[in-house]
């Protein structure tokens, strides 16, 4: 007997977040019964699992894929506000897969999506500390000062955010905007951007470029492929060292 989120997640419908909210939503059903308690465990063998009416079966074969995610596309499978999704680009991808973590609507860059529910919650939990690296091209010239509050930290909207890394990239002597490779281990909502906005620097332009041990230059935007298996295999292996071995991709 396993809970059912995570049954859910295994299954490639949903992360098991968002598997959680549609429990709550009452979409989801085990033998007849709409179920919204949250610690209720199921047998995927025996029970008859369905969400909106649909069996839920057991997935046999997982895919993994990074997309370079142009600007001006929702980091959801659907959207209320029928703006175009990740899952648009994904022509050809017959498997039900989900992303896993965030890239807001006007960022760029790398994205994992899969139906490797175990997989994305381990990459996604703050205990692992996986790495995200951005570059963000920022408005006017950040000093040494400023690029010590955003490694030490500070409080936005009452939590403390940090950066693990910060870099200041090198820049024309006439230059009005800067260009910093900051890599964070914890995925708050618009962090960058916000602390950013913190230091008196907004960001202009914002691009993921690697996810712990992936990147690829050579993606262009809008396009995605699978991971082959050694890819795959680093990224299981990310999650199972401790944050403090880790370093930067």
């Amino acid at each position: 007997m396993e809970r059912l989120q995570k049954i859910l997640s295994q299954a490639g419908i949903a992360s098991r977040r968002a598997s959680e909210q549609m429990m709550l939503d009452g979409r989801v059903t085990v033998n007849g019964a709409t179920v919204r308690e949250l610690g209720t465990k199921a047998d995927p063998s025996k029970d008859d699992i369905r969400v909106d009416g649909s069996r839920v079966k057991l997935v046999e074969h997982h895919r993994y894929i990074l997309l370079n995610k142009p600007r001006g596309y929702v980091t959801t499978r659907s959207d209320p506000q029928r703006r175009k999704t990740v899952i648009d680009l994904l022509r050809g991808v017959k498997e039900y897969v989900y992303p896993v973590g965030r890239l807001d609507y006007e960022s760029e860059g790398l994205l994992l999506l899969m139906n490797d529910g175990d997989l994305a919650a381990r990459l996604t939990h703050p205990s692992h500390g996986i790495a995200r690296v951005y570059e963000a091209k920022v408005l006017g010239i950040p000093d040494a000062h400023d690029l010590d509050r955003l490694q030490r930290g500070m409080v936005i909207d009452g939590r403390r955010q940090r950066a693990a890394e910060v870099t200041l990239l090198p820049m024309k002597r006439d230059a009005t905007g800067a260009t910093l490779v900051i890599t964070l281990r914890e995925g708050r909502n618009r962090q960058v951007r916000n602390m950013c906005d913190a230091i008196g620097h907004p960001v202009d332009h914002l691009k993921r470029v690697a996810i712990g041990p992936l990147k690829d230059s050579r993606l262009k935007v809008g396009f995605w492929r699978d991971l082959d298996a050694d890819e795959v295999k680093r990224l299981k292996k990310s999650t199972d060292e401790p944050p403090a071995a880790k370093k930067k991709p």
